[in-house]
């Protein structure tokens, strides 16, 4: 695949840089909606992997942290033309809901947003909208004591001190506390399936990806710069989350909201206009990159949050086929999960129940809307435009 010559390989990429875009102009609903996307274009239509291949990298993805759906496009990118293709194959996908919210910001800055009705109505769209997550991500990954411990063990500290080593620590600690608890822990073998990555790339992009994930925080505290605290706050978020773009946003709120970086009114905007755009919704740091620091901040916030995506399926397709053999490693992400599930549950207590829910009233607004989202399935747009509609109307009580 790597060998392809350069004529073929362009074809190769430009046919990829189509077929993404046109996805990235049309995938709405979310990671779950966005595979049965690529399902469809990708592997039906242009037969690009079989479905068994196709099967083994949604599971990859799934295992790793990052933006699901979008470390899949890259993966299928990768498997047809190489790592040229797998960054087209992203920049097609994720570019179109960039500009979009990059835009959004800007203009939304010439506007006083404060004391909007609407807003506080999508504050508590959030609360119910990242309980869902939550939810979901602690039935996946907390099914048994020991994890639900290692989870409760994540959330009394990163509640209790709340600084950007906290998090990375608890990680640290819950992996070799995973690797402990689950080094004997054995599941079914699959088929073997090959990338065209050679392992010293993949060793390099790994070096890198735990480099900057344990570096950053050290660079910010040396530096007053805030494009580094800002490139550290996005990458950490990019790195500790499991899933739907949903769960990001209790990490980035508590990174940005009580630091004073940007209003939680202004937050909360950008949020219901992701949910208003195709692509993925990681594509959010791109409208808080812009609301804090122009355009440039937004380019800056959305090659942050992706870029561990990036490292992580450059440096995992190689060695899958053993990774997923290994109990010892399996065992210490085990307690990398169920920690992150704790992390997600304290930054979901704070900051955003706490300044959303603020009398019984927001508390049944949000029942409401937790109703619509997993019991009638309703589309998360229709239910934010719910939230914003009585979110106004709460408002002229």
């Amino acid at each position: 695949m790597e060998q392809n010559n350069t004529k073929g390989g362009f074809k190769s990429l430009l046919e990829i840089l189509l077929v993404s875009t046109r996805l990235g102009f049309t995938s709405f609903g979310g990671p779950v909606a966005h595979l049965g996307y690529f399902h469809t274009e990708y592997i039906r239509r242009r037969k690009w992997m079989d479905e068994k291949s196709y099967a083994d990298l949604v599971a990859l993805c799934q295992f790793l942290p990052g933006p699901a759906s979008s470390q899949v496009g890259i993966g299928i990118g990768v498997m047809r033309a190489g790592v040229l293709g797998g960054i087209v194959s992203f920049l097609g996908f994720t570019l179109p809901s960039v500009i979009a919210l990059i835009l959004f910001a800007l203009i939304l800055q010439g506007l006083n947003i404060g004391d909007a009705g609407w807003i506080h109505g999508l504050k508590v769209v959030a609360v119910a909208v990242v309980a869902h997550a939550i939810i979901g991500m602690a039935e996946k990954l907390t099914p048994d004591l020991k994890r639900k411990a290692l989870a409760l063990f994540a959330l009394v500290v990163t509640l209790l001190w709340q600084t950007a080593f906290t998090q990375v620590g608890v990680i640290l600690v819950s992996a070799f506390i995973g690797y402990l608890l689950y080094k004997q822990h054995k599941e079914e073998n699959q088929a073997e399936v090959h990338f065209p990555i050679s392992r010293r790339f993949a060793v390099l992009c790994l070096g890198l990806f735990f480099g900057l994930l344990f570096l950053l925080p050290f660079l910010r505290e040396a530096t007053s710069l805030s494009w580094v605290a800002m490139f550290d706050s996005f990458y950490r978020s990019g790195s500790l989350v499991f899933g739907g773009g949903h769960v990001v946003l209790p990490l980035l709120e508590r990174e940005f909201v009580p630091t004073g970086w940007l209003s939680e009114e202004a937050f909360l905007a950008g949020y219901g206009a992701a949910q208003a755009v195709p692509g993925p919704l990681f594509t959010f740091a791109a409208y808080l990159g812009a609301v804090m620091n122009g355009w440039q901040g937004g380019l800056l916030a959305t090659v942050a949050i992706f870029l561990p995506a990036f490292l992580l399926v450059y440096g995992t397709l190689p060695f899958w086929n053993s990774l997923r053999r290994n109990p010892k490693i399996k065992g210490a992400l085990m307690g990398v999960n169920a920690a992150v599930v704790g992390i997600l549950i304290s930054a979901f207590y704070q900051p955003i129940f706490t300044t959303s829910i603020l009398a019984p009233i927001d508390f049944a607004f949000a029942a409401v809307l937790f109703s619509m989202l997993v019991y009638w399935k309703l589309p998360p747009w229709i239910v934010v435009l719910t939230g914003a509609i009585g979110g106004w109307l709460l408002t002229l009580l």
